[in-house]
This record gives structure tokens, sequence and C-alpha cells, in this order.
């Protein structure tokens, strides 16, 4: 049963495609849950929510839009929560309804709620269509949409259930979809809402007592400030920089010394105790005048000094920004590769210069303990895949790489995916279009390495980095326009991202996403 209202919960939460959702409905169904109480939990719920976040809104009354089917039905179980506590609701139906469970919460509702005359409110709830809907919506659905849509250009606030009708909740693809305020979703975090922010808003999970198959559940997990907290290790009262670890940067070709610099402050800036800059040696007074802060010396010209420069001195490797897609950084990849057996991220140009020859890669690594930080494209280029392809399979792609090359995956975007070794997976949905820029990823790998040689499970390490990494762009953007935040000011919010200050969720909701805002 879900737990009682008002109370703190922290949970697993799952991020699922239509099929997966209606499979878990399916299945609390056949374990003794009436289909009618899911649709009473997930109306109750998100009418308890509305209510607690909207509270003056609701003063000037409610207008529900309720399709044909079971999102309906959730909608018509919100219009009569709402009436019974004394809010004017008017309910728009769109299509007659054909569901059991919502033609018997229909007539439940049809007593306390106005279906004719005007109907008004500055406050409206979408329950047109949930996740089972597909392809471009029609007829009064897409009537009821433009008149949604419509009132929300003049100003009411828009409150979808489960899904914003139009938005596919797997892949993301919105047909003339609903723009919501907020999106009230059940049970689980559907994935098309990760790729459709825009049309989603603030994206607040609520809990129906679906549960969680814990370990045995292959869903991925939703990355939380909870989770984050949990896993990366505090840092000791008696820490000195060796006990926080040193972290070798190898990149910086000429004309790139930046990215390594990047890197470096955001490993200084995320609990690495000592930082090299290891980068071509026209660069060493470069990255050195750039950060002082950090050691630097010039790339290894043999294996022989491998030693001095990274072997004895790291305890864990950066391989990539700014090194460059040469044949050069290749043998340079492979060098270090050949002789360093501890934890590795590999980024960027590390990655690409085994474009199409992922095998190469694989028999270097070995087993050991490795992140691969790839964006579409530099997954393209290394499984020979269009990038198309990458973004259509994205939740799927990053698992055959990790079987392919025995590394955890990180597949940048919006979401970034994580996918271990093992084939678990882990999703971070923080961020904002302000990382959208030259040297985002490598800020993100200096985060990922710094976790990576402080936590020994390489797809958690990279969760958590993505997380903060988002989180920074979300602090650095606060009341400002998305063009006038700049890297340094992400970099320069990475003390507070670790602050995790967020408060936890508050029953019903069990996670939350923070609408995306400011896209000028």
């Amino acid at each position: 049963m879900p737990a009682r209202a008002g109370a703190r919960v922290r949970t697993v939460v799952r991020v699922v495609s239509a099929a997966e959702a209606a499979h878990r409905d399916s299945a609390a169904i056949a374990a003794g849950t009436p289909s009618r109480a899911l649709m009473q939990r997930a109306g109750a719920a998100a009418a308890s929510e509305i209510s607690r976040r909207f509270t003056e809104r609701l003063q000037g009354g409610a207008l529900v839009y309720a399709g044909p089917g079971n999102n309906g039905g959730d909608a018509w179980v919100v219009a009569r929560a709402l009436a019974a506590s004394g809010i004017p609701v008017w309910v728009n139906q769109a299509g007659e309804t054909r569901a059991g469970d919502a033609l018997l919460e229909r007539e439940l509702a049809i007593p306390f709620v106005q279906t004719g005359g005007p109907l008004e409110g500055t406050l409206i709830v979408d329950g047109l269509l949930g996740t089972g809907a597909h392809g471009e919506p029609r007829g009064a659905i897409a009537a009821a949409i433009s008149d949604i849509n419509a009132r929300h250009e003049r100003g009411a606030i828009v409150v979808a259930l489960d899904t914003p009708s139009g938005v596919h909740a797997t892949t993301g693809n919105a047909c003339h979809a609903v723009a919501a305020d907020v999106t009230l979703t059940f049970g689980t975090l559907k994935r098309g809402l990760l790729i459709a922010r825009l049309q989603a808003g603030l994206i607040a999970v609520l809990d129906i007592g679906l549960g969680d198959s814990g370990d045995d559940d292959d869903a991925p997990q939703l990355a939380t400030s909870a989770w984050v907290r949990a896993t990366v290790p505090a840092i000791r009262a008696d820490a000195h920089k060796g006990s926080r670890k040193k972290l070798a940067i190898i990149g910086g070709a000429v004309g790139m010394a930046g990215a390594p610099v990047l890197a470096a402050r955001a490993a200084m800036r995320s609990g690495m105790g000592m930082v090299k800059l290891v980068v071509a040696p026209e660069n060493v007074p470069v990255v050195q005048g750039a950060e002082p802060c950090a050691l630097a010396s010039e790339w290894p010209q043999s294996a022989e000094s491998l030693p001095d420069t990274v072997l004895g001195w790291a305890d864990a490797v950066l391989l990539g920004p700014g090194l460059g897609d040469t044949p050069l950084s290749r043998d340079l990849v492979e060098r270090v590769l050949r002789s360093w057996r501890g934890p590795v991220v590999i980024d960027a140009d590390a990655l690409n210069v085994f474009k199409g020859n992922m095998e190469a890669l694989s028999g270097l690594l070995n087993g050991r303990r490795a992140l691969l930080t790839p964006h579409p494209a530099e997954v393209s280029r290394l499984t020979g895949k269009p990038v198309e392809e990458v973004l259509a399979r994205r939740f799927e792609i990053g698992g055959e790489i990790a079987r392919a090359t025995g590394a955890a995956v990180l597949l940048k975007g919006v979401p970034t995916i994580v996918t271990g070794a093992d084939g678990a997976r882990l999703v971070s949905a923080r961020g904002t279009p302000a990382l959208a820029v030259a040297g985002s990823g490598d800020v993100l790998a200096g985060i990922a390495a710094t976790l990576l040689a402080q936590i020994d499970d390489a797809a958690a390490a990279g969760a958590c980095a993505a997380f903060v990494h988002g989180r920074a762009a979300e602090l650095a953007g606060r009341g400002r326009a998305v063009r006038g935040v700049a890297l340094d000011d992400v970099i320069g919010s990475l003390g507070d991202a670790w602050n995790f200050s967020e408060a936890d969720p508050v029953y019903p909701v069990i996670a939350e996403l923070p609408a995306v805002a400011g896209l000028r």
C-alpha cells in the first residue's frame, strides 16, 4: 500500500517505456490490486498534489479535460476529489468514455462537477491521452489540445496526468501536444518525458503503490539527489591531499589546451586532492599559467617515461580532453592503456581514435574499472551506426558497448544514460541547455574521473557525475537566460551543487525534476 500522506519517502524510481509501464500495471492487477483501485490511487494522488501546489489558483476553479480512455478515468477521479474539497470544477469531455473503470468514475463524478455552460478555470488538468496513446491526435482530442494550449497562452496553468497529451510516452515525439507546466506521472517515470522536457514542464513522479522489484528489476533507475548523496563518499575530517586521490588528465594537444584545464577545474571542485595535466610540450606553460593549482608535465614520449608521469603517481587517469584525433594521439592512448591498469575515464578524442575499431579498445581495457563518456556522434563513430539510430536506441545502445568493452558507458544527452558492465542502467535527467556548448563534456569528464577514483562502481560514478554536472548548470542559470550562462558559471556552481541542499520530496511525490526554463 502507498505510504500515508505527508510522510517523507525515499524509494527507487524506474524509467520505463510505455509497454513497460503497461506491464507493471498488469503485474499489479495480477497480484491482486484491482485496476480501478490503481485509477483511484492515481487520481487521488494527483488531486492532492494539485491542491498542495496551486491553492490560490484553485480559488478560481479547475477545468478538467477528460479523454475516452483510462487517462480520462484518472481525470474524472481528480475532478471529483477537487470538487469534494469545495473547488468549482468544470469538465470538458472529449469523446465518449469507453473504458469500464473510467465510465464508473465518470458516473461518480457527474453529480459534483459542471459539464455544461461556460467552461472556466485558470487551472487546467489534461487527462485526454495517457501512456498507451500513439500517433497524431485527431478529432475531438486534437480540438481539445488546441483549446488547452490557447488557454495556456492566455495565462492558465496546465497540469498533465501521466504524460502531456500528444507526447509519446516512449520516444518523446510530440505531435500536436499539450504544453504542460507540470506533469504528474504515476508510479514510474516514462522515458518520453525525459526527452520532451519542453512539453512536460516540471515532472513529479507520484507513488500509486506499484512497488519495486529491487535488484531483480532491470529497468533503468533514476539518479536522484538522495541516491547521489548516499553514493558519494564523504570527505573525512582527517583527510589530506593524498587520501583525496590524485588524477592525471592526459590531453591538451596544440590549440586545445583549454579542454584539460576545464576538466582540472571541475575535478578540483569535486573533491580531487591533486591534479596533474599531461599535455603537449608546447602547452605545459600554457596550462600551468591557466591553472596554477594543478601540476603539469608533457606527454610521455615513450613507455619508459610513463612511470614518472602517470604510473607511479596517479590514482586515476582521464584520457582525452583536447587530445586530438591523430596517429600520434592514438599511439599515446594505446601506450597509456597498456601500462596503466588503474581506473580510467576515456573521453572525447581518446574514443575517436578508435572509430570503427571498438575491438581494439576492448582489448586494451581488459576488464579494468573504466568509464567511457561519449556523446551520440562519438558513439556513431565508434560503432559505425548512424546518429539517428543511436538516439532512437539511446536506452539500449550503451549496453551493447558495455558488453563489447567490459566498461561502463555514459551516453551524454537529454537524458544521460549510464550503463554498467553488468548491464544495470542509471539515468540522470538534470541540467539545462547551458551545457550544450564546447567544453561541457570536459567539465563532466573531470567530475567523473574524480568520482571514479573514489567509488568502486564505474556506472555509479558516472551517474553521480552527470547529476552534479546538470545540477550545477541549473544553479548557474537561476535568474538568468541560457544565453548568459557560461561554463565558468557552471564550474563556479559546483560547490553549491555538491551541497545536496534540495529537500527530499514529500509523499505522494517520490521524485521531482525541475522544468527546463529560460530558453533564450
